[in-house]
C-alpha cells in the first residue's frame, strides 16, 4: 500500500457541524491534494497549541501520552491514516522500542496531534487521497464546495472536555507596530493560557507574530 505524507494546511471553524473543526490535511509534495476531516474542539486546541508552540498552564492529554511513552522508552515513528469507510477515517499511530513495533488504532485527529509532538511523519493511503482528495483547482472554486465534502469521524463526543466559546474574530483585527499593541496583546496571551482558551490564544500569538514580522 503506498504511503503519501501530509501535512496541516488548516483548522478552522466547520460551517457544517455545530461546534465541530475542519482539519485540511494536504499533500506535501505532488498535486498538493486536500483532505479536509471534521474533529472535535479539544482535539482542534490541542493541534493548534502546537502548532503555535504554545506551553499549556497544564498537560493536556496528547501531552501525557506523549510523556508517558518517552518515560518508557517508546518511540512514535509515524501515523497513518490507511482507510476510510461510510464516512470515517481509520488511523494508526506506529510506536517501537528496540525490539518490537506495534500499531495502535487512533481516531486520525488524536494521530495528528500525536504526530505533530513527536515531529513524525503523518502518512495516507494513496486510495484515500485518491478517492477523498480535492484538488487545487476543486478548492479554489469556493468554500461551500470543500465543506460539502468534509466526512465527520466516528464517536465524534467531546461532551466531557471544556468548549471555549470566545469570540475568534476578536483577533483578527490587525493592529499597529507598537510596542503598545505587542504588550496587550502578550497580556491577553497570558490569560488565555491561564483559562486553558487555547483557541484565543492561538489567534493572539498569530497577532503577536504578524506584528514582530513587520517590524
Amino acid at each position: 500500500m503506498k504511503k503519501i505524507a501530509l501535512e496541516i494546511l488548516d483548522v478552522s471553524h466547520s460551517g457544517t457541524s455545530s461546534g465541530a473543526y475542519a482539519m485540511v490535511l494536504v499533500e506535501k509534495n505532488g498535486s498538493r491534494r486536500r483532505l479536509p476531516i471534521i474533529i472535535g474542539p479539544s482535539v482542534a486546541q490541542a493541534i493548534a497549541i502546537e502548532l503555535e508552540n504554545m506551553k499549556p498552564s497544564r498537560p493536556l492529554t496528547h501531552d501525557l501520552f506523549k510523556t508517558t511513552l518517552t518515560t518508557f522508552n517508546l518511540s512514535v515513528d509515524e501515523v497513518f491514516i490507511y482507510k476510510y469507510e461510510e464516512g470515517v477515517f481509520f488511523s494508526k499511530i506506529i510506536i517501537s522500542d528496540e525490539s518490537k513495533t506495534v500499531e495502535i488504532d487512533a481516531r486520525s485527529s488524536d494521530a495528528v496531534a500525536i504526530a505533530l509532538r513527536f515531529r513524525v511523519p503523518i502518512l495516507c493511503a494513496e486510495s484515500i487521497l485518491e478517492s477523498m482528495g480535492i484538488s487545487p483547482g476543486e478548492a479554489a472554486n469556493g468554500e461551500s464546495e470543500m465543506e460539502s465534502d468534509l466526512d465527520a469521524e466516528s464517536n465524534f463526543d467531546d461532551s466531557d472536555e471544556i468548549v471555549f466559546e470566545s469570540d475568534m474574530d476578536e483577533f483578527e483585527l490587525s493592529f499597529e507596530d507598537s510596542e503598545k499593541d505587542l504588550v496587550e496583546l502578550r497580556k491577553k496571551l497570558e490569560i488565555a493560557i491561564e483559562k486553558e482558551d487555547y483557541e484565543s490564544a492561538a489567534k493572539i500569538q498569530k497577532s503577536i507574530d504578524k506584528i514582530e514580522s513587520n517590524k
